[in-house]
């Protein structure tokens, strides 16, 4: 199976689980809690504060040697969108890739993820634990903080406590 038909598939339209293809293009299914969505929601909010250029992505879907994987949220810059518009899957990473960790993530799928990210291009991939935490990287290694948006240090909430 390849995205678009996932995509166009009537039955997978309002599933509510996060799906992307593993590397044999099978359908891979996580469920996604609210701690979860309220992240991605406070991270596009912690985003859009930082600056108004640019366009955030939930769920953005990206090729990756290993299948179709989506990340949580991504940010993109005008000159990625103008080159890549509506790809679907994107077949280069936006500049920044995060991806909201849950409970049952290993670190093994989460570098990973991170290093197939970064083989399609991304610049940084920013990792959120549940309490709000950020890790940041690029391709080389751990950063003390983020280069594109270096102000957004954690995710903060009333919400999260």
């Amino acid at each position: 199976m390849n995205w678009q038909e996932v995509c166009d598939d009537p039955l997978l339209r309002d599933l509510p689980f996060k799906i992307e293809l593993n590397e044999w293009g099978k359908i891979v299914m996580s469920p996604a809690s609210s701690r979860h969505v309220l992240l991605q929601g406070l991270i596009h909010d912690a985003l859009r504060r930082a600056t108004a250029e640019g366009f955030i992505l939930p769920e953005c879907p990206i090729q990756t040697a290993k299948g179709v994987k989506a990340a949580d949220v991504a940010w993109a810059s005008e000159s990625y969108m103008e080159a890549h518009g509506q790809e679907n899957p994107y077949l280069k990473a936006p500049e920044l890739c995060i991806e909201v960790l849950s409970p049952s993530n290993s670190l093994k799928e989460m570098e990973e993820k991170r290093e197939l990210y970064f083989a399609r291009g991304a610049l940084e991939v920013w990792l959120c634990d549940e309490q709000g935490n950020l890790n940041f990287f690029d391709c080389t290694r751990q950063l003390p903080s983020s280069h594109l948006f270096p102000e957004i240090t954690r995710i903060e909430s009333k919400h999260l406590h």
